[in-house]
């Protein structure tokens, strides 16, 4: 089995001399962007995390599908403290089970998130358009489609792993994530990684929630015609476009850059120009894609309406309790 160092991607060697400003670059870019995101990030999903589990129950609003999109946000914002080591440090002490493990949540976060994002699509135009359906639907099924997305995805995210291992070298227990060589496909794999992953992970997804966009569309602009538009339908709508851009912003670019990101990596693209142009995009979509963990809570905090009732409730009440409760120890004293 033959590896290819992605610290040097491209086959010129000269061209690769020109690379060295950028990885000092690159290491910073990495540093910054996740230091913005982890503090948001943690503070956000957490307390959705919280109000989710605590005071929402209602099983036709994708509630279920919202905790475990929370809970991929957080698997890869908690893995964020050692990334920033590592770019900081240029060190890695951890050991190799960790780096692969930190390595593999940030693509299980990426496509869990995806996985979701069509559930909650899905599921608020299905109940849209069904109601009846939405009326018999059991919190279990959500639970159970949830298992089923966490199988699939974590089994298809496992050649991120796979294709990444340690080198023979002696800098070997100091490396990870960018730095870590990658193995040599040949034409047949790097082919169908490609496809799987552009189709399943990117196109079906884009098709999924642009025809759920769609319908909730075409459905918001009948009723307005027989003028039977109801708030359930334009709250549904937002839901979906929210879902949308949060696609459309964090996994465009990655996809669009990891065709042509891989042929580099397989030596498939070998011109200079364009394998430094692919390679300097790459971090970038990449940070463009964790950004995800701070923009999901958007589907919480401003289009649930439940979630903000409910917060707005349980205020309510705990004012209320203190305010009782002074009114009945100054009654006492008096």
């Amino acid at each position: 089995m033959t590896f290819v160092n992605t610290s040097c991607l491209v086959v010129n060697c000269s061209c690769s001399t020109h690379m060295t400003e950028w990885e000092t670059t690159m290491n910073q870019l990495y540093t910054y962007v996740y230091l913005i995101i982890f503090i948001p990030g943690l503070l956000s999903n957490s307390l959705a995390l919280w109000v989710l589990f605590r005071f929402i129950s209602k099983k036709t609003k994708a509630i279920i599908f919202m905790i475990n999109l929370t809970i991929a946000d957080l698997a890869h914002v908690l893995s964020l403290p050692l990334r920033i080591h590592y770019y900081i440090q240029n060190v890695w002490p951890f050991g190799n089970m960790l780096c692969m493990l930190c390595f593999y949540l940030k693509y299980l976060n990426m496509y869990a998130s995806i996985a979701f994002l069509v559930c909650i699509s899905i599921q608020r135009c299905a109940f849209l358009l069904r109601p009846f359906c939405a009326r018999n639907w059991k919190s279990r099924y959500d639970i159970c489609i949830s298992s089923a997305v966490w199988v699939v995805v974590g089994l298809c995210c496992s050649p991120f792993i796979l294709m990444r291992s340690k080198s023979n070298s002696g800098n070997d227990n100091t490396t990870c994530f960018k730095d870590l060589p990658m193995r040599k496909l040949d034409v047949r794999s790097a082919v169908s990684m490609m496809v799987a992953a552009e189709v399943l992970g990117f196109l079906g997804p884009l098709i999924i929630i642009g025809f759920c966009t769609y319908l909730i569309v075409n459905s918001l602009r009948q009723r307005n015609q027989k003028q039977q538009s109801t708030g359930s339908t334009r709250k549904a709508l937002r839901m979906v476009r929210v879902c949308t851009g949060v696609f459309l912003f964090c996994f465009v670019p990655y996809h669009i850059n990891f065709l042509l990101y891989l042929m580099v990596t397989q030596n498939i693209i070998t011109n200079c120009a364009a394998s430094q142009a692919i390679r300097h995009f790459h971090p970038i979509s990449l940070c463009i894609a964790s950004l995800n963990c701070c923009l999901n809570p958007l589907i919480y905090y401003f289009l649930t309406t439940e979630f903000k009732q409910q917060l707005s409730q349980h205020s309510s009440s705990v004012l209320r309790g203190r305010l009782m409760s002074m009114e009945s120890t100054s009654s006492y004293r008096e």
